[in-house]
C-alpha cells in the first residue's frame, strides 16, 4: 500500500510539474475573479497575483482561469476581503496587515510587531500550527487563505529628521499600517492613517513625520529619499511580510479535487518565487537610495527597547481582550522561541561573521 500510494504522488507530481493536471482537458471552464490588494506599479506585489493565474492556467490547461485586478479596479484595496466574503469575487490576493481593524489576528503572517522573520514564519506555517490556526480564524469570514507570496522584512522605516531617542516620537505625526501604529502611539506618536505608497512624497512635503516602508526596492521607486532622508533599521513592525490569497469558501469547495491541487501548487510556487525576486534586487536598491541621498542607520538601542517594550505591552492587552488573537499569539510566540534558540547556534553567529568577513 505504501508502495502505492508514493507511486501514486509520484505521478501526480510529474503530471503537475509537466504543466497539466490529470483529467483536467475533461472539466468545464472556471473562470474567477481576483481582486490585487496593490497598484500595477508595485510591480513585484501586484506581478505575484498575475504569476498565480499564469500558473493556474498554465497548469490546468487554460480550463481554469484567474482575472487579476489591480487595486482600485474593482474595489480599494482594504475593500478585498469584504468582497470575498460576500462573494463578489472569488479570490483576492493582499495583506493580513490591512484588516487589523476587523480583527488584529489577522496581522499573523504580515506584521507581528519583533515577529518572526520569513523563514521562521514560514516553518509556523507549514510544519508548525500556523497555516490551521489561520484557516480556522479564516474560516469566520467565510474565506479559506493560502500562502502566496512572501517580501521578506520590512528593513526601512522613513523619517524626517534622525531618531535619537524614545522621546521623539512625542507628537510625531506617522502613516503605518498593522499594529506598529497603535505600538507608536503608546509612546506618543500621532497616527495619521495608513501607509500608501502613492502619496507618501506628498505627505511628508506637507508636515509627516515617519513612514513604515516596504522594501529597499519599493522605496527606491517610489524616490522617497527627495523627502525623507533618515532611513533606521530594523524594521521591528514586520520581521516578515507574508501576503495571502484569500478565497471564498463557497468558490473554494466548488472546485474539482485536480483544480484544489493546481491552486495550492500554484501558491507554493509564487510564495517561494517572490522572496527570491526581493532577496535579488534589494542590494542593488540599498546601493541606489544611499547614493540618492538616504541616511540609513540603526534605530538607538534605547527607543528599540521602548518600542520592544511597547509592543509587548500591546500583544498581552490583546491577549486580554481578543480570543482569537490569543489562540494564535500563544503558539506562535513559543514557536517563535524555539526558533531564536536554534538561530543562536546556526544562521545568526554564521551570518554576523561573514558581514564582517572580506570575501
Amino acid at each position: 500500500m505504501h508502495r502505492r500510494f508514493l507511486i501514486q504522488r509520484a505521478g501526480l507530481a510529474g503530471v503537475l510539474a509537466a504543466g497539466v493536471a490529470p483529467a483536467v482537458h475533461a472539466q468545464a471552464l472556471t473562470r474567477w475573479r481576483l481582486a490585487s490588494s496593490f497598484a500595477k506599479s508595485q510591480d513585484l506585489l501586484f506581478g505575484a497575483a498575475e504569476s498565480f493565474a499564469r500558473k493556474v492556467g498554465e497548469m490546468s490547461g487554460g480550463r481554469f482561469q484567474v482575472e487579476v485586478h489591480a487595486a482600485g479596479e474593482l474595489m480599494s484595496a482594504r475593500d478585498v476581503l469584504d468582497g470575498v466574503q460576500r462573494g463578489a469575487i472569488e479570490a483576492c490576493h493582499t495583506s493580513g496587515a490591512l484588516f487589523v481593524d476587523h480583527n488584529e489576528a489577522f496581522a499573523f503572517g504580515a506584521a507581528i510587531p519583533f515577529g518572526m522573520n520569513a523563514r521562521q514564519l514560514n516553518a509556523w506555517m507549514t510544519e508548525g500550527n500556523g497555516l490551521r490556526l489561520s484557516r480556522e480564524f479564516h474560516a469566520g469570514f467565510g474565506a479559506v487563505g493560502f500562502p502566496c507570496g512572501s517580501a521578506g522584512a520590512q528593513r526601512l522605516g522613513w523619517f524626517a529628521r534622525e531618531l535619537r531617542g524614545a522621546s521623539d516620537f512625542k507628537g510625531l505625526k506617522v502613516r503605518f499600517d498593522g499594529l506598529a501604529g497603535r505600538v507608536i502611539a503608546r509612546l506618543g506618536g500621532v497616527v495619521q492613517g495608513p501607509a500608501s505608497g502613492s502619496d507618501l512624497r506628498d505627505a511628508f512635503s506637507k508636515g509627516l513625520g515617519a513612514a513604515e516602508g516596504l522594501s529597499p526596492y519599493d522605496d527606491q521607486k517610489l524616490g522617497l529619499p527627495k523627502v525623507a532622508r533618515f532611513c533606521h533599521t530594523p524594521g521591528w513592525w514586520a520581521g516578515a511580510m507574508q501576503l495571502d490569497l484569500l478565497v471564498n469558501q463557497k468558490a473554494f469547495d466548488a472546485l474539482t479535487p485536480d483544480y484544489k491541487a493546481i491552486l495550492q501548487s500554484a501558491c507554493a510556487t509564487v510564495h517561494a518565487e517572490l522572496i527570491g525576486r526581493y532577496d535579488a534586487r534589494n542590494p542593488a536598491a540599498l546601493r541606489e537610495l544611499a547614493g540618492a541621498g538616504a541616511q540609513i542607520k540603526p534605530f538607538p538601542r534605547p527607543l528599540l527597547d521602548a518600542t520592544f517594550k511597547a509592543s509587548m505591552d500591546l500583544c498581552h492587552a490583546l491577549d486580554r481582550s481578543n480570543p482569537a488573537w490569543k489562540k494564535l499569539h500563544g503558539d506562535y510566540r513559543a514557536f517563535q522561541q524555539g526558533q531564536l534558540f536554534a538561530d543562536r547556534f546556526t544562521e545568526a553567529p554564521f551570518d554576523a561573521y561573514l558581514q564582517g568577513a572580506k570575501l
